[in-house]
């Protein structure tokens, strides 16, 4: 849509028609800029960028064709209308096929450049929101986004930026509801070469049979009852860029085996169709079944399971990734600290422990909803046991507290201890007594736990805490 600040540069070598543009498009209130040759319109152009550029075919010093060539290349979203009094089909074909917007011949009607004027201004602007949003996905969905304190989620974010600037055209995500598949299906698109192209995803047990296959692969009018106009699916919509098929392991026999066609010749009928519709594009498929027991067990194809399985990819459980916990945790603080206004800064250290010791059944889905929660709730400057769920607040009743451990000379009450009159480092003492318990155990965590009256998990905790994994290793 025109705005006062539009800016149009006319570049043609005959005044006369320069001049009538001008007068033209400053009455209908744009800037408007002139040129009368390609050197001079492409130093305007990279003085002042235009919103539009109407551009002659035959300029004096070289062809429209590598004006148009040139200022994409600076500003490949730049809107350019060819004009030319050598109309010709395959003059307007070669400036469509280099980027131009439009084609008009002369003589013109000043209506009609007018309205090509004001067409191209709105797909500048949606070319320019496009763009704004792919970038966007690329802030929000890049694999930098992706936490990865652990060794298991740092082997994943490497695979994924090897895998996502690769050819593969097949990925499969595995691993258990909740871990993130989502999020690592945006990074492989986004941090791909055809990031600019469409991401589509589809979870396929949101639907039945019959509305999956239209959606995967469109329909034609008529097709079924509802069918009343041709509609394309997501493969066709998708062309170039990738499909995200979510839940796959609950594909129906009968889908599984058109999915199976689709993958192998890279091709499809809409439902109703007689003809084939060849794309190209990425699936990435996930599924949080073991679909190798479902293929022994007769519930998913053999074949279809070996053509998803040429680059699986796993995302670890929560639980076996723990050292990521808390980062995930403060940033889903920071997240809905914004979203809810709240001057939430952190979590407190019960709350750490808390965390840290839960299994995470729901994995990374459940720790955000828990933080979610915890921040509706709170009304401090950080989250506190009284926030957290109801499972998470019991946590602390269900472990056993540390024992209390003598320091000093016995102050003559049964079981009291007596603080040394120079103080002491609470820190060194725990970590003093960590060692101890580790070293009278031979690194055996489950035994040394028992020792403390901690759980394991608090004991994993406390060795990374001290940084004391090379000395005490992984032992049980």
């Amino acid at each position: 849509m025109k705005t006062m600040t539009s800016r149009i540069l006319v570049v043609d070598d005959e005044r006369m028609v320069r001049w009538s543009l001008r007068q033209a498009l400053e009455r209908a209130g744009y800037q408007v800029d002139e040129a009368a040759s390609g050197a001079e319109a492409l130093e305007v152009a990279g003085r002042e960028l235009p919103d539009v550029v109407l551009l002659d075919h035959r300029l004096p010093d070289r062809t429209g064709i590598e004006v148009l060539r040139a200022l994409l290349k600076s500003a490949p979203r730049l809107p350019v209308v060819m004009i030319t009094a050598h109309a010709s089909i395959d003059g307007a074909v070669e400036a469509m096929k280099e980027g131009a917007f439009h084609y008009l011949s002369k003589p013109f009607e000043v209506e009609d450049v007018l309205q090509s004027v004001q067409r191209a201004l709105e797909m500048g602007k949606l070319r320019e929101q496009v763009a704004r949003a792919r970038e966007q996905g690329q802030r929000t969905f890049g694999v930098q986004n992706i936490v990865a304190e652990s060794p298991a989620m740092r082997e994943v974010t490497r695979l994924v930026q090897r895998v996502a600037q690769s050819e593969a055209s097949t990925i499969l995500l595995l691993g258990e509801s909740g871990v993130g598949k989502g999020l690592v299906a945006h990074a492989l698109h986004y941090g791909s070469s055809i990031h600019e192209k469409p991401f589509v995803d589809i979870t396929c047990t949101a639907l039945t049979e019959t509305l999956l296959e239209s959606e995967l692969f469109g329909h034609e009018r008529g097709a079924f009852t509802d069918a009343r106009t041709q509609k394309k699916g997501l493969l066709e919509i998708a062309d170039g860029g990738s499909v995200f098929l979510d839940e796959i392991g609950d594909l129906s026999p009968a889908m599984q085996g058109k999915l199976l066609r689709f993958l192998e010749e890279k091709s499809f009928r809409r439902v109703g169709g007689t003809r084939d519709i060849h794309v190209s594009v990425r699936v990435i498929a996930a599924t949080n079944k073991d679909l190798a027991g479902e293929v022994e067990a007769g519930r998913f194809r053999r074949d279809l399971y070996f053509r998803l399985n040429v680059i699986p990819i796993r995302i670890p459980a929560l639980r076996e990734r723990r050292e990521d916990i808390l980062p995930l945790a403060r940033g889903f603080v920071r997240h809905y600290g914004m979203e809810f206004r709240k001057p939430v800064l952190g979590l407190s250290s019960p709350v750490e422990e808390r965390l840290l010791a839960y299994e995470w059944p729901g994995n990374v889905r459940e720790l955000r909803n828990a933080i979610e929660r915890a921040m509706l709730l709170a009304d401090g400057t950080e989250l506190n046991v009284e926030d957290l769920p109801h499972e998470l607040r019991l946590l602390a009743s269900a472990v056993p507290a540390a024992p209390l451990v003598a320091v000093g000379a016995p102050s003559g009450r049964s079981g009291g201890f007596t603080l040394p009159e120079s103080g002491l480092s609470f820190e060194e003492l725990e970590r003093d007594l960590l060692c101890q318990a580790l070293e009278r155990c031979s690194g055996n965590r489950t035994r040394a736990a028992r020792l403390l009256g901690l759980n394991r998990d608090r004991i994993r905790y406390r060795i990374h805490k001290f940084g004391l994994e090379e000395r005490f290793g992984d032992g049980e």
